[in-house]
């Protein structure tokens, strides 16, 4: 593994043009690839709006299998510039079922594993339980050339056990594309209070797993189709943290933004040394994890 890695970043605000948001994308996947990127990090569900402000069967449209379509798009791009891509795709499984689904492509554009999204919200202007069927693929690192990639997918992010397995099981990094933004109604504190604890608790897997974390969300105002609300205000925020939490690089809370920066995928050995956090977990006392609550 190489001591740093180019790892890119991209926020973008979505338009309800699927063909323009790729066009845009690739762009900046290619601009990253110029400035020496070696994995680039997608948001989540790139291609489209976030369709779950609402329940309408007609978003299922989105959906595409895979392999296939939008797979291929993302294929060639990651081919011809020769780079790890980590994308964030509406899968349709089989009829009546999908899945929020992270596709990870190789350098030579083959697939090299993705992650079904598993944890699933339902809350108001996010009503994810009408889309997507919980994952069924676990908390695997999917192996590529640049590591061991423990690829999440926003909601996940809250979990702490979502990202100590990933550790466990042997991520060289936290990877979280992510679609999160406020409400209108909202106060300038609360979602001063909302971004803040978001990003802790990020900052938090990567200091207990001693692992570097990358979060990239989207950016922008997408209204609400019912207009039940006035929309989400999505607010970006993206960043990453190094293996003790220390913020590394981060995008503004508004703007559409493209960053390229070294991030040491090998460094986490010597925090686990300083913080042997692994060592001291005290395995035969943590049973009652796996129940829904305390007695």
């Amino acid at each position: 593994m190489k001591k740093n890695t180019q790892i890119g970043i991209i926020q973008l605000a979505i338009t309800a043009d699927v063909t323009k948001n790729r066009t845009r994308l690739a762009e900046q996947i290619t601009q990253c690839a110029k400035q020496g990127a070696q994995l680039v990090v997608l948001q989540e569900l790139h291609d489209s709006p976030y369709f779950c402000q609402t329940e309408d069967v007609a978003m299922f449209n989105y959906a595409h299998p895979i392999p296939g379509e939008a797979t291929d798009f993302y294929s060639k791009i990651a081919k011809d510039l020769h780079i790890v891509l980590v994308t964030s795709l509406f899968e349709k499984r089989a009829p009546g079922l999908y899945h929020n689904t992270a596709v990870v492509f190789e350098t030579d554009g083959s697939i090299a594993g993705k992650y079904r999204k598993m944890h699933i919200p339902d809350d108001p202007a996010y009503y994810e339980k009408f889309y997507f069927t919980p994952g069924d693929l676990g908390f695997n690192p999917i192996e590529t050339s640049v590591g061991k990639l423990g690829v999440l997918v926003c909601w996940d992010q809250w979990y702490p056990e979502a990202a100590r397995l990933m550790a466990m099981n042997g991520a060289d990094i936290l990877i979280y594309p992510t679609a999160i933004g406020w409400e209108s109604s909202d106060s300038d504190d609360e979602k001063q209070r909302q971004c803040s604890a978001w990003q802790i608790a990020q900052r938090a897997h990567a200091i207990s797993n001693g692992l570097p974390v990358i979060s990239v969300n989207r950016v922008g105002v997408e209204p609400d189709p019912s207009g039940a609300t006035n929309g989400i205000q999505f607010w970006g925020t993206s960043f990453i943290a190094g293996a003790q939490g220390e913020i590394l690089v981060q995008t503004s809370n508004s703007q559409e933004e493209t960053i390229v920066v070294p991030v040491s995928l090998s460094r986490s050995e010597q925090v686990r040394q300083i913080w042997p956090f692994f060592r001291d977990r005290r395995i035969d006392a943590y049973g009652d994890i796996l129940k829904r609550y305390g007695n």
